[in-house]
């Protein structure tokens, strides 16, 4: 009898998930997969991320170490103290917030060949060709969509090249179809050209004109010098086996941070309050580390390495008490985006985020491509000896991190949300349930959530807590001593939340987020590549 295998894939977009899952039903990879999704998402929910934004991927192949690809871009070449003379901060909408190049579509490309070298590739436009409809025929205004668009309103409305967000230069509501042609023009012209175009062709040029316009530091140098590099994962060993996430300038580290603690901690819990607390407790060690010492990969003052070693775990662990909150604040980071999972029949899988930091990003539209720049360098600083001081060539903070696990009992774990400081958090309250406290794969994400910090604008760093979890271990946190309010539940402020799971009878789970407008699939394949 041949043995079975099985595919998987998760998106917080029904369309872009339903698109992965097209990919691999005929064969196609779990990057090639991920890579049509991508450029789908980019078009279903242009509020969160795109083409003129970043990306991370974390690929895994079965019985070899994973590979991660940092395709975040890098400040201008212009992009210095001179450029922002007589400002405090850098601005965060408008042309001097787009001082980043965009990886994401170098990040495709880097993925891409990676996927070559294990089966013949499928043609680009075959990826492409369900996002470029997408664009053409119009996209459905999400709750999500409608939301960031109220939301940034007054900020972007006045830029005449915003409007193809807008319907009749109002803002968007729900149900309602936006076409995007000039995007669906430039997919189109990606898929014919190849994807280098972005950064070598008439794409670029033109790229490089309407940022100029808009006054961004940006110029077509920085378009040809760019590249998304290959990189080695941070890596930590607990009791369930090794977990893996991408290393500066991204909080990575962070992650794994509070699931290593938590690792040390865990048995010192008996109900859901303490399961909440620790991990919360384990998260402000994390981030007091991150916002100590994470900056780019070339000015890094230390190994990141050395926070995951024993040592510096046990000496964390000794700060965490079960009964007693730690006073907090500390500096909050924000940011949005998506994530993205995937498994194919080989049992390759992908972790994958994509971003354009705030909602629609520095709201720089390029007129003639469609396409929304990034304000991912407002992560950057303008005073002098601060660790995240804005220089050319360097890579701003980055909130981006998707996480992979390959578990002890031979199971293999893709998972990562959306959220800025939220992220660390959401996926060890999604892997603690699933891998500790042995719940479902679904529940594990849909059960209410914390978070620690602000996100999505808001401008306090207090404890927010999702009313049913609220319901059963809210008096007991604040008996605790944590500074926490209350929000609605199933509530997106927590964040787009998914996760594949690979068994070792090569059998998948895939979960995605109610908090999200997103889709999991899990199908069955034969021998001959026919889905059951």
């Amino acid at each position: 009898m041949t043995k079975q295998q099985h595919t998987a894939f998760t998106a917080p977009h029904y369309a872009a998930s339903t698109v992965g899952n097209d990919i691999l039903q005929r064969g196609g990879t779990a990057i090639e997969a991920m890579v049509a999704a991508a450029a789908s998402i980019a078009v279903e929910y242009p509020h969160m991320n795109g083409l003129g934004g970043d990306g991370f991927w974390l690929i895994s192949e079965p019985g070899k170490a994973p590979v991660a690809i940092d395709a975040c871009g890098t400040a201008a070449g212009l992009a210095d103290s001179d450029f922002y003379q007589g400002l405090d901060a850098i601005p965060s909408r408008g042309g001097k917030a787009a001082l980043t190049m965009a990886g994401a579509v170098a990040g495709w490309q880097k993925a891409l060949e990676i996927s070559a070298n294990w089966q013949s590739p499928m043609p680009l436009q075959d990826l492409l060709a369900t996002a470029i409809s997408q664009a053409n025929w119009g996209i459905e205004v999400t709750q999500s969509m409608s939301d960031a668009s109220y939301k940034t309103f007054d900020d972007l409305a006045g830029d005449e090249h915003f409007g193809q967000f807008l319907i009749k230069g109002k803002a968007l509501k729900k149900g309602k179809i936006v076409k995007l042609t000039k995007l669906a023009n430039t997919l189109q012209r990606l898929a014919d050209n190849g994807l280098n175009d972005f950064y070598h062709g008439d794409i670029a040029r033109e790229l490089a004109a309407d940022l100029e316009a808009a006054g961004s530091p940006i110029r077509l140098s920085d378009f040809n010098q760019y590249e998304a590099k290959v990189v080695t994962p941070l890596s930590v060993s607990t009791s369930k086996g090794t977990l893996y996430n991408l290393p500066a300038p991204t909080q990575g580290i962070a992650s794994l941070i509070i699931l290593a603690l938590y690792d040390r901690v865990v048995s010192q819990g008996n109900n859901d309050a303490d399961m909440v607390h620790l991990l919360i407790e384990c998260t402000k060690q994390a981030f007091i580390k991150r916002n100590e010492y994470l900056t780019d990969p070339g000015r890094l003052s230390v190994d990141l390495n050395s926070f995951l070693s024993d040592e510096a775990l046990d000496e964390m662990a000794a700060n965490i008490l079960l009964n007693k909150a730690l006073p907090w604040p500390v500096e909050a980071k924000l940011g949005d985006t998506i994530w993205m999972g995937a498994c194919d029949n080989e049992g390759r899988m992908v972790s994958y985020i994509q971003s354009l930091y705030w909602e629609y990003g520095s709201g720089v539209v390029s007129p003639q491509t469609g396409i929304v720049w990034n304000n991912r360098g407002t992560s950057f600083s303008l005073t002098p000896g601060h660790l995240q001081q804005l220089k050319p060539g360097l890579k701003p903070f980055h909130t981006l991190n998707p996480a992979f696990a390959e578990l002890n009992d031979g199971r293999r774990i893709s998972y990562g949300t959306m959220g800025g400081e939220g992220q660390p958090q959401t996926q060890a309250a999604l892997f603690s349930r699933y891998v500790y406290h042995n719940q479902p794969l679904d529940k594990s994400i849909a059960l209410g959530r914390w978070l620690l910090g602000r996100t999505w604008g808001d401008q306090s760093h207090n404890l927010k807590v999702e009313r049913d979890l609220n319901e059963y271990v809210g008096e007991d946190l604040l008996a605790r001593g944590h500074d926490m309010v209350v929000v609605d539940a199933c509530n997106e402020l927590m964040g787009h939340a998914g996760a594949v799971v690979l068994h070792t009878d090569d059998t998948t789970e895939a979960a995605t987020d109610p908090r999200s407008d997103g889709k999991a699939f899990a199908q069955p394949y034969t021998s001959s590549g026919e889905v059951q």
